[in-house]
């Protein structure tokens, strides 16, 4: 989960793990990654005359060559030619090496006689400047890949404010100083120095947020004039923007150590921060959030999943809508906004589709059917439960403000988090999810996205599939079913296996498991007539034989160029094919003809398929275990066919 927010807090900072080479400034967006350009000439550095800075003069020079290596760092470094990628970033250094100097002069004649609780203020003034440049300097190192002394400087800058660290002056920048240090070491692949640096971090700010809690000091207001202060709400803004960070970061470190769950509830801390802090793009906090959502997926969270994509869908609309070709904004602006909300969009397709496929598995009995006393009983049980769990766990997950909750609350309301227990409630999700299909496939298209599109439309027939097991009615559900088979088998004829052996293969098991359900619906209608028609022997054996042919095209994929099917299948396509192989058999046994001698060959057909399962089996053990059902229901029709046969025979002699 924790690689949603590879967009980062809007800091600039590349994600935990990534190479150096992503800008690590906090107004810098992008980098340049090219050889470096040559250095300023070290020897010649600014100097106060007299290396003192006693006068108010002497203090404004200092703060505007603070100002102006900062202003290098982050704004003009961005238009820096390829030839020279860092120019910028070497001129701010030999600045801030020449504050550096001046502040060491300062320090070395030492504060004025005016008491000692004045020198010790003066002392740790001093202390947070020395500090303030050794953080840039760390910063400034690290941006240009020297990342030893970028250590070496940002150790320097935690040394110096140790003392201090919980003082107003301190502790934002002590915080900034651990976040660094902590990427620093994530990039050298030592997560856990990282996560020690980065987990610092955070309890020092809770740990000033709870002892003071009042707006610290902004890093570069050291090296301002007074009348140029920030206001305490600016600062505090500033402040809870690092706080932010250091969980972006941290969420990044949870995920490559695996703890997943911490990793998940870091990120959606970072996005609450962000909408609270506004401090975020709506289009990236919307993507974040959608793809958190299928996170709370994976545990059934569904009301969490919920909110993080009703969140995102009404944070995207903040963007505005899909810009037209009229509008200033490019070609590209227009596809990237495009692209964007079908990914939201199919967000919200796995959400239906998971909590359908969710209630499918609570409802169904041993054969796969709707079990109708468990639904009464969940039905009874349901409402009081759901509402009392919703109450308790709202508080923590709810993003945003009374107004932004309000409109995220209505977007909610559109579609359910709870599991549907009858056709209706099924049906309501169906065609919430339908129509995301529709927006997403407006975007991704077959041509040009063929992938993606294909993956839509499975889930779309998925969708299909799962709502008919709410329908009671077979007829309607075998309907279902054929709009399954309208939309996959026009696809699966033009894939070409040679690019897409993958999805071929897994369009052509989809067909053939539609196909079989349709028989097995018609056999089932068949069955409550009181005589079997001629059309509905004939749908049968047309429906057993397409499934029968997506089955063999499936199986033949699996073998080699010279047509042999493999003596040890792969694991990824063992239950597949042995599932394949177990239909097929059933399937040669459904079909209906009066031909005595044809039954024979269907039954000797079948009796193979199923001898072929047996025999894999026998020869390798550890294929048991995928299919235990398939094969104990074989072994039985490989004793039970034989005899069969033998009958057969003997009524056709006589």
């Amino acid at each position: 989960p924790a690689a949603i927010l590879t967009e980062g807090t809007k800091c600039g900072r590349p994600a935990v793990g990534a190479p150096r080479s992503q800008s690590r400034a906090c107004e810098v967006e992008r980098r340049w990654v090219c050889k470096r350009g040559p250095r300023p000439d070290r020897a010649e550095r600014p100097r106060e005359e007299g290396g003192k800075m006693a006068t108010p003069s002497g203090l404004a020079s200092l703060c505007e060559k603070f100002r102006s290596a900062v202003s290098l760092s982050y704004v003009e470094s961005k238009n820096d030619p390829e030839t020279e990628p860092y120019r910028s970033k070497y001129a701010a250094r030999e600045l801030l090496e020449g504050v550096k100097q001046l502040l060491a002069a300062e320090e070395a004649e030492g504060p004025p006689g005016e008491g000692q609780e004045r020198e010790g203020e003066a002392e740790r003034l001093q202390a947070v400047r020395r500090a303030v440049v050794e953080y840039e300097l760390g910063v400034n190192y690290t941006d240009t890949q020297e990342c030893s002394a970028g250590e070496e400087h940002l150790v320097k800058c935690v040394k110096l404010l140790e003392r201090h660290r919980l003082s107003r002056e301190c502790v934002s920048l002590y915080i900034q100083a651990q976040n660094n240090l902590g990427i620093l070491w994530s990039e050298r692949g030592d997560i856990k120095t990282a996560q020690t640096y980065l987990e610092s971090a955070e309890a020092l700010y809770n740990q000033y947020m709870k002892e003071n809690g009042s707006p610290p000091l902004d890093t570069n207001e050291h090296f301002m004039a007074q009348e140029e202060k920030l206001t305490d709400q600016e600062r505090s803004k500033r402040f809870e923007k690092v706080c932010t960070h250091t969980l972006y970061y941290l969420a990044q470190v949870y995920q490559h150590l695996d703890m997943t769950e911490k990793a998940a509830q870091y990120c959606h801390s970072t996005l609450k921060r962000q909408l609270e802090f506004s401090g975020y793009s709506p289009v990236k906090w919307a993507l974040n959030a959608a793809t958190l959502s299928q996170y709370y997926l994976t545990k059934q969270c569904f009301m969490e999943a919920r909110h993080c994509l009703a969140a995102a869908s009404v944070i995207f609309a903040q963007a505005g809508q899909v810009p037209s070709a009229e509008d200033n904004e490019t070609e590209q602006d227009q596809q990237d906004l495009q692209q964007r909300k079908a990914e939201i969009a199919r967000c919200w397709i796995k959400y239906c589709l998971n909590l359908l496929q969710g209630a499918r598995k609570l409802l169904e009995d041993n054969i796969g059917e709707l079990d109708p006393d468990r639904q009464s009983e969940l039905i009874a049980q349901r409402k009081k439960e759901e509402d009392e769990k919703e109450k308790g766990r709202k508080k923590a997950v709810l993003f945003g403000t009374s107004d932004l909750c309000d409109s995220i609350l209505a977007m909610e309301e559109k579609v359910s988090c709870v599991f549907p227990l009858d056709f209706q409630e099924a049906r309501e999700i169906f065609l919430v999810g339908q129509n995301y299909v529709s927006e997403a496939k407006e975007f991704f298209q077959v041509d040009g996205y063929v992938t993606d599109h294909i993956e839509i439309v499975q889930d779309h027939s998925a969708l299909f599939k799962v709502l008919a097991f709410f329908e009671e009615d077979y007829e309607r559900r075998c309907k279902m079913h054929k709009r399954r088979v309208d939309m996959l088998e026009p696809i699966c004829v033009d894939l070409n296996p040679q690019y897409f052996l993958l999805l071929r293969r897994q369009l052509q098991f989809e067909l053939a498991d539609t196909y079989y359900e349709m028989m097995d619906l018609k056999v089932a209608i068949g069955n409550r007539q009181e005589e079997l028609d001629s059309h509905t022997v004939k749908k049968i054996n047309s429906l057993a034989q397409l499934a029968i042919k997506y089955y063999e095209l499936f199986l033949d994929s699996l073998r080699s160029p010279d047509k042999v099917f493999p003596e040890t299948l792969e694991e990824d396509v063992l239950r597949p094919a042995m599932v394949a192989k177990f239909h097929i058999a059933r399937l040669y046994g459904k079909l209906i003809t009066s031909d005595g001698l044809k039954q024979l060959e269907n039954m000797q057909t079948s009796l193979e398929y199923y001898t072929f399962l047996v025999e894999y089996c026998e020869k390798h053990a550890d294929a048991v275990p995928a299919i235990e059902t398939e094969l104990e229901l074989s072994k039985e029709m490989v004793v039970l066919l034989p005899t069969r046969m033998e009958r057969l025979r003997a009524k056709l002699s006589s």
